[in-house]
């Protein structure tokens, strides 16, 4: 009987190991759990990612035009529907086409001065994007010394805020071609590398894309390759609630 119920208790972690396995590499796996504070303040920051397509004169919080039709409202959605009491504030400050300098620009107003206790990160797509388009000549280092300044004033002026870092991803479809590589990766890479400076959470949005294009074709996540299908900011909220505990 022992030996029975062992050998039951190794196949049994055996396969959970080979399930996780399955999982992309440095993904979050951790389901939303946690009750966040009373009036937390959470912020979305990026760019047309994350602006959605919001208006932009709707400053106050949880507003649904104001958060725009992508993966912060998704988000702010279901957590306001789960915590009714907790006086959650969600705010978004995406603006489309910005780069990391632009954000530079913009930070004390639409970051320093919300005070958030939780501050999600997109950026990086049009720091290479326009370096093709624009005529932008930022470079992978620019990018990254950049990035990581950023996020130094940040904790600076915010020493408590829950800092996630989603990773900068594209889809091989659309606008995205032959040209993107290998420098798109190398800047993946950076913001990895900046998150780590910054004690940030990252969350591996290329590996956890990659596996959806397993399923699904690519322009079912993105269909530019850059701007995702409702499908793909259900991904994108999925994984950044999990990374929150929210």
């Amino acid at each position: 009987m022992t030996n029975d119920i062992s050998r039951r208790d190794f196949l049994t972690a055996t396969a959970l190991i080979a399930a996780a396995s399955q999982a992309p590499i440095g993904a979050i796996t951790d389901p939303p759990q946690g009750p966040a504070k009373k009036g937390t303040v959470v912020l979305f920051q990026g760019d047309s990612i994350t602006d959605s397509g919001r208006n932009r004169t709707a400053t106050e919080p949880n507003t649904a035009g104001g958060l725009g039709s992508g993966y912060p409202l998704l988000v702010a959605s279901a957590v306001l529907a789960e915590r009714a009491t907790r006086e959650l504030q969600f705010y978004n400050r995406g603006v489309s086409g910005n780069k990391v300098p632009d954000l530079q620009q913009r930070w004390i107003t639409d970051t320093l001065d919300l005070k958030p206790d939780v501050m999600s990160i997109l950026i990086g797509v049009n720091d290479f994007w326009h370096t093709l388009t624009h005529g932008y000549t930022g470079t992978v280092q620019d990018y990254e010394q950049q990035y990581t300044a950023l996020l130094d004033d940040t904790r600076r002026a915010l020493p408590r805020v829950q800092v996630i870092v989603l990773e900068p991803f594209v889809l091989r479809t659309g606008a995205v071609d032959a040209r993107w590589f290998p420098e798109f990766d190398q800047r993946r890479a950076a913001a990895a590398r900046v998150a780590s400076h910054a004690r940030a959470t990252f969350v591996p949005l290329q590996s956890i894309f990659d596996q959806r294009i397993r399923t699904a074709p690519p322009a079912y996540w993105a269909a530019d390759g850059v701007h995702p299908t409702p499908a793909g900011h259900a991904v994108i909220a999925e994984h950044w609630r999990r990374a929150a505990h929210l």
